[in-house]
């Protein structure tokens, strides 16, 4: 059973899983409003309502959830909880029943590591501001993947700090439809749901994976943290963002992110995609 044909708020509506989420909602029949700082810019379905805002300043949010049901909040930064709440505020004013939360696997934990304790502070400030919520938690997306792209088109390798741990990246498809579900179905408030992919994959076995795509070798080539951080520097990463990720390799490399969740799975009914299925799609990146 739906809910109401009423206005769903996405943010984050141009990036990869913001437009999943708008384009499987629309699917769905489901009438959306996107908001991003660049309307011009956005390239998104003329379905959707395009409206300019800013999560980080809040006063621009109010005109974005007038008319609003539900919201998808996605927010990036160390600056996260702030963003969040105050756009938790503007859909608190306005009425709006439910949101859900892209935020990330471990997040709500007693942590202070990097993107999961930004993640913990966005979930923080949903769950005060006393609108109803849904907190989808995604692990390693495969789309990060696409970091490898320089690498392979130039020299056919991929250089990776992680070594032979695993994780179990999930394709973004499969995080939008937990979302979907949760804005569009009822009785999902006030559940976290952690996901991930269907397999647990080294960085070597799914270099192999994304080789076979292609049809052509790639070679993986293990590094240093030290020698990612001068990769990540030299690309132009944001500190803040080279010192919230480089632990993250540790974490990996310890063989504490290689767990196999079946949640996609529990909530859509079907399995989860694997990483050769995303590989196939997106071969084109990578030549």
């Amino acid at each position: 059973m739906s809910t109401s044909r009423r206005m769903i708020l996405v943010t984050g509506a141009t990036g990869t899983v913001g437009r999943e989420v708008v384009s499987q909602l629309l699917a769905a029949g489901q009438p959306v409003r996107a908001l991003t700082r660049h309307p011009d810019r956005g390239r998104l379905d003329p379905r959707v309502d395009v409206v300019r805002g800013d999560l980080e300043r809040p006063e621009t949010l109010a005109e974005a959830v007038k008319g609003v049901d539900r919201v998808f909040s996605l927010a990036v930064g160390p600056r996260l909880g702030e963003q969040e709440a105050g756009l938790a505020e503007a859909a608190r004013g306005a009425g709006v029943r439910h949101i859900v939360k892209l935020s990330v696997l471990g997040a709500g934990e007693n942590t202070r590591r990097g993107v999961v304790s930004w993640h913990s502070a966005g979930e923080r400030a949903i769950r005060r501001s006393g609108v109803p919520w849904t907190f989808v938690q995604p692990g390693t997306f495969m789309s990060n993947a696409q970091f490898w792209a320089d690498s392979i088109r130039r020299e056919g390798r991929v250089y990776s700090n992680f070594g032979d741990g695993r994780t179990a990246p999930i394709h973004p498809r499969d995080i939008a439809a937990a979302a979907v579900l949760a804005l569009t179905t009822p009785g999902h408030e006030g559940k976290a749901w952690p996901l991930t992919g269907p397999e647990a994959l080294s960085t070597g076995e799914q270099v192999r994976l994304l080789a076979a795509a292609l049809g052509r070798p790639i070679e993986f080539v293990p590094i240093s943290d030290e020698v990612a951080r001068a990769g990540m520097e030299q690309a132009g990463m944001p500190a803040y963002l080279i010192e919230a990720l480089l632990p993250f390799a540790a974490v990996v490399r310890s063989g504490k992110a290689a767990d196999v969740l079946p949640t996609v799975e529990q909530l859509t009914g079907r399995p989860a995609l694997r990483f050769a299925e995303w590989a196939r799609e997106n071969a084109g990146a990578f030549r």
